[in-house]
């Protein structure tokens, strides 16, 4: 049974490599393709774009596929995609495989966290869902940091290094994960829409949204916005994406210690608060190693810390429909992620390659703005009282 969680977070593993390490390959990436930094950044906008719109729609469209079935074919779509990723001989051509990588990674991710859960006795779940989405903090502390470091002078061997991870979990599932439970009756895709006419849920996805749009402005760009501080160096780039993917991990346990004691708002504006104070420094800490490496930290640790926080928030707005709620909570995510690519060019087009940084702490204000006006909990509801509801829910830390 172990063992079978662990191939599935080895998908969730090289999902998450895919979406984050283009951060560290973008100048390999623009210069052998010929275009700009910024132009280069939009294959991250695409993948997050097409993750975000095709995650429910592809729920919808294969709820009645057997859960092996869809997992298989999103791996097997996954790592072609990622192969030919490798092999793409100009830009456009890059694009199109992002979004096919984009349509294996939105099949999977969500489909892996259903098999956990059937794979396990019901008081098990919250911990087998914490092993399969542990494949993406792993992703974020070792996957990206070394995966920078292989593409350092060739970033088409960062591309076959996650071709490599889906084929060894594809390989492993198809071996191993024989009968699974077949799936119940999928919910259509009006129905996985319909909360956002609850105004609490819309709130809390549009915060979701700016978090992420706040982060991402910069973290997509940040071999451009650490430049100073590495001198185009990838050894010293790879050493601070390793620092802020360790933080990342320290983000996402202490978020969700403070959720438990706290509460989702008071962690949420807090983070948020704290980010801001991070972002509006970066012009200066980003422009030396050692100061550089602090932000590295300080950064993803509010930003992480946030992420579980909001997760626990919007499952408190209606712990019956959680499931649907967070899924609609990713989608925000990587709508974030992906309007990030298209903001953080025309922040460096507009403020330059050091000022652009300021975007993300501007956005990151009114995402604080929106979560304290948007998360306050209803008359007789405490912050633990919506943790509690959270953690009932089973999406808690």
């Amino acid at each position: 049974m172990r063992l079978r969680l662990l191939l599935l977070a080895l998908g969730t593993f090289a999902v998450g490599t895919d979406g984050m390490v283009m951060a560290g390959i973008l100048p390999l990436i623009a210069r052998d393709l010929d275009v700009s930094l910024s132009v280069a950044g939009q294959v991250v906008t695409v993948f997050a774009l097409s993750y975000g719109v095709l995650a429910p729609v592809l729920a919808t469209a294969t709820a009645r596929w057997s859960r092996r079935r869809a997992l298989l074919i999103a791996l097997a779509v996954f790592t072609l995609a990622n192969a030919l990723t490798a092999l793409a001989p100009a830009y456009g051509v890059l694009l199109v495989t992002r979004v096919l990588a984009a349509v294996g990674a939105a099949l999977y991710t969500p489909t892996a966290n259903a098999v956990a859960t059937s794979l396990v006795p019901p008081e098990r779940r919250g911990r087998a869902i914490a092993v399969v989405m542990g494949g993406l903090t792993v992703a974020t502390a070792l996957g990206v940091p070394l995966g920078t470091w292989i593409g350092r002078t060739d970033w088409r061997l960062t591309m076959w290094l996650v071709t490599g991870l889906g084929a060894a979990a594809f390989t492993g599932l198809a071996l191993l994960l024989r009968e699974l439970p077949q799936p119940v009756a999928g919910l259509g895709l009006r129905d996985r829409l319909a909360p956002l006419g609850n105004p609490r849920v819309l709130g809390a996805a549009l915060t979701t949204f700016l978090v992420f749009l706040a982060f991402q402005t910069t973290y997509i760009y940040y071999t451009l916005a650490t430049r100073p501080a590495t001198g185009g160096d990838q050894d010293r780039l790879t050493l601070l994406l390793l620092v802020s993917g360790i933080a990342a991990v320290g983000g996402s346990q202490l978020g969700g210690r403070l959720v438990d004691r706290w509460g989702p708002r008071v962690v949420i504006l807090s983070a948020c608060a704290a980010y801001l104070v991070i972002a509006a420094a970066q012009p200066w800490t980003l422009r030396t190693m050692p100061t550089a490496l602090a932000a590295s930290a300080l950064s993803p640790l509010a930003g992480w810390s946030i992420a579980v926080a909001l997760i626990a928030r919007l499952a408190s707005v209606d712990p019956a429909r959680a499931p649907v709620l967070v899924s609609l909570n990713s989608s925000a995510l990587y709508l974030g992620t992906a309007a990030a690519g298209g903001t953080g060019s025309l922040a460096i087009t507009l403020l330059g390659d050091r000022w652009f940084v300021c975007v993300g702490a501007a956005l990151m204000a009114l995402a604080t703005g929106v979560a304290a006006v948007t998360t306050r909990p209803p008359a007789g509801v405490t912050g633990s009282g919506e943790r509690r509801q959270a953690v009932d829910a089973g999406v808690g830390r």
